[in-house]
């Protein structure tokens, strides 16, 4: 194996999320090619730090805007087409869902709850982001309320 096929690529994402009723709602898109659900996640741009580049990914992806937060939830490795990924994850509170966005006509949304949004994604490392997230539930609205 070359060194170039041994090297690990640099993403990051984001998990965007919503209160709704007391309940936190996930946002799930789309892949391009085989229609899995996934979250926003891409390559980090230069001169952008891990959240501002996942920022930029999830209004590129999935139209949605908010201030990404800087405390990492997670990080997963993946292969695809021989390299190997490491992506770093944190959690975007999503304020504005935008109806125009680059990848509108490329990919589908979807809001879910947690739990299924759990079941719906194939990524053993997101389903275990989900849960720690679904564990937060319980503090969500004295969260969203403080920080109003």
């Amino acid at each position: 194996m070359s060194q170039k096929d041994s090297k690990v690529l640099q993403q990051s994402g984001v998990i965007p999320y919503r209160v709704r009723e007391g309940k936190i709602e996930v946002l799930l898109i789309t892949t391009r090619n085989r229609q899995e659900w996934v979250v926003p996640k891409g390559g980090i741009c230069n001169g952008m730090s891990p959240p501002e580049s996942a920022a930029k990914e999830a209004w590129e992806e999935a139209g949605v805007i908010g201030q990404v937060e800087t405390y990492e939830i997670g990080c997963y490795k993946y292969r695809k087409q021989g390299n190997i990924y490491q992506v770093r994850m944190f959690l975007l509170p999503v304020q504005t869902i935008l109806e125009e966005y680059p990848e509108v006509n490329q990919r589908k949304r979807q809001w879910l709850d947690i739990s299924k949004a759990i079941r719906c994604v194939r990524s053993k490392s997101l389903k275990r982001m989900f849960k720690t997230l679904k564990n937060q539930d319980k503090n969500s609205e004295s969260r969203t309320h403080n920080s109003e």
